[in-house]
């Protein structure tokens, strides 16, 4: 349905609220309860619509802001949109989507890679270690991943949780990636010990990046 105005979508998205999922997201510290197929499903109606998305993000509500991740035209943002986006987005799955379906599709990508990895604030900064962990796998040719290494040793351990989960899985994408660096990565990973003891899932992998490395590498044959 073309048209829909953002009353009429705070309204649908207020309707799709679930306490109970809300309950669940606020422990992530996400304060939103829509289910998000039921959310991409409105975004898959609206298709892209950057001027609405605009105006939804503005709301400053949580659901909106996901919501407006999905129907926006990523390269039509400047650097600095980007920028103020990142810093306002409290959220931990509006900053993740913010990172993965929007920044790394713009054309700014590798310039905010540079500005957030050397943010004071730890938050903006695991937005520019996300943006690295891509790089190693992607496009690694002028990545000092020693130097990465070593800054992985030295901060990783006392590191805020989001910058170090950030940094935990540049550790792993390294120690996966290159070959000729997996054992100085299994190394710090083991005596560092961060997330060793995290909680996972039957049938998942765990966060731990020994073991994380090791079960993708048995993987790729």
């Amino acid at each position: 349905m073309a048209g829909e105005t953002v009353a009429e979508l705070m309204a649908e998205l207020a309707a799709l609220e679930d306490p109970r999922m809300r309950a669940v997201n606020e422990k992530h510290g996400d304060d939103h309860g829509v289910n998000l197929t039921k959310l991409r499903a409105v975004a898959k109606r609206l298709k892209t619509q950057q001027d609405l998305a605009v105006e939804l993000w503005a709301t400053g509500d949580t659901a909106a802001r996901l919501l407006a991740l999905l129907i926006v035209r990523p390269k039509a943002f400047a650097q600095a949109d980007l920028d103020a986006m990142l810093r306002e987005a409290s959220s931990p799955k509006v900053h993740d989507w913010l990172v993965n379906y929007v920044v790394k599709k713009s054309p700014h990508t590798e310039a905010l890679r540079v500005l957030w990895f050397a943010d004071d604030d730890p938050v903006v900064a695991s937005a520019g270690w996300a943006l690295t962990v891509d790089r190693v796998a992607k496009q690694p040719e002028g990545l000092d991943l020693d130097g990465l290494l070593g800054r992985i040793e030295k901060d990783m351990k006392d590191a805020p949780q989001r910058l170090q989960w950030a940094m935990n899985h540049c550790l792993a994408q390294i120690g996966i990636e290159r070959p000729e660096l997996r054992a100085r990565a299994l190394e710090i990973g083991e005596r560092l010990e961060v997330l060793k003891d995290y909680p996972t899932p039957a049938g998942c992998t765990s966060p731990f990046a020994p073991i994380w490395i090791n079960e993708m590498v048995k993987r790729k044959g």
